[in-house]
């Protein structure tokens, strides 16, 4: 991963970990949705976790490597799981949590690349 890539993925995954916040504190809190808000944010947060630390980029191994950036996929999906369940239990913020999810699967289907393109490589 060049400087510029990673930067651009660290800062997409930073503010979309920022945005989610910010959602999470216009949904209404009752018994139902404050358990998919604390997971919402917990998963939202995650996503670039690794990336910010540079730990991919100084994983010991290509395994560590596909395993670090592994977790931030992970996270992502677990976001849009959240952001689907919050949408069912708050029809009203349906379209903004659709934006969010929209933005998860990108970031999703951008660390799938990039596990599928490293194990590619010899």
């Amino acid at each position: 991963m060049t400087n510029i890539k990673k930067y651009d993925l660290e800062e997409r995954t930073a503010k979309f970990g920022e945005n989610i916040i910010e959602f999470a504190k216009e949904i209404p809190k009752n018994p139902i949705t404050l358990p998919l808000i604390t997971q919402l944010v917990k998963s939202g947060t995650s996503v670039g976790v690794p990336i910010n630390r540079d730990e991919a980029d100084c994983a010991e191994s290509k395994k560590d490597f596909e395993h670090k950036i592994g977790i931030c996929k992970k996270e992502s999906k677990e976001a849009k799981h959240w952001l689907r369940m919050i949408a069912k239990a708050v029809p009203e913020l349906k379209e903004k949590s659709r934006k969010y999810w929209k933005e998860a699967n990108e970031l999703n289907l951008i660390f799938s690349t990039i596990v599928i393109k490293s194990r590619k490589k010899k």
